[in-house]
């Protein structure tokens, strides 16, 4: 009984954040959610009490499944600077590539609870950065800093920088040279705030 639960569970969840992704918050409504899930409206109210907290379960959610590809390319083999780049550029194309969703899970207005896991869920960000951010500091390959207020920084940037383009699906599109320019830029600027060394000077 409690396996058929959590899958009903699950089949509501998987179907409001398909639903999220194509309409956002706002265009997604349960009669809606429960035709994608092939079940009643009634069925829904049985296993969320609201449509609040189907909301959250289907951000906290996607969210886990975005950190969880973060720290993969945090995982990727070089030097700080050049992880911090490939963390920066992942979460820049994953959002841009799902504009919708991206939306939805950093910013779309939806209500308070929403909001307080927004800003639970930049920790897990922040925390990558900064482990990559101190391990360069110890390895000689960027200056001396707070590698916490640094990450902040960054995780503030890569927000800011996106909410335009993410706003205005027409603005920017997937694959385009203008993409391809912000990401670069994006990417450039979060290496700048962590301070990678100069080169060395070649010896002749």
């Amino acid at each position: 009984m409690q396996q058929r639960i959590d899958a009903t569970r699950a089949q509501i969840a998987d179907a409001a954040r398909r639903l999220v992704a194509a309409a956002g918050y706002a265009g997604t409504g349960v009669p809606d959610i429960a035709r994608a899930a092939g079940i009643s409206t009634g069925s829904i109210y049985r296993h969320f009490p609201s449509k609040a907290v189907l909301f959250q379960e289907v951000f906290q959610k996607a969210s886990r499944h975005e950190i969880a590809a973060f720290a993969q390319a945090a995982q990727v083999p070089g030097t700080a600077p050049e992880r911090l780049a490939g963390m920066v550029e992942t979460f820049a194309r994953r959002a841009l590539q799902g504009r919708t969703l991206a939306r939805a899970l950093l910013v779309e207005p939806v209500g308070p609870e929403l909001d307080a896991d927004r800003r639970r869920f930049r920790a897990p960000y922040q925390a990558l950065i900064e482990e990559v951010l101190s391990e360069g500091i110890a390895a000689g390959e960027l200056v001396g800093q707070d590698p916490r207020i640094t990450s902040i920084c960054i995780v503030g940037a890569i927000v800011e920088t996106l909410l335009g383009p993410l706003s205005e699906p027409s603005g920017c599109e997937q694959g385009s040279e203008e993409e391809d320019a912000l990401v670069r830029a994006l990417v450039a600027a979060c290496v700048r705030t962590a301070g990678p060394l100069p080169l060395a000077p070649r010896s002749e």
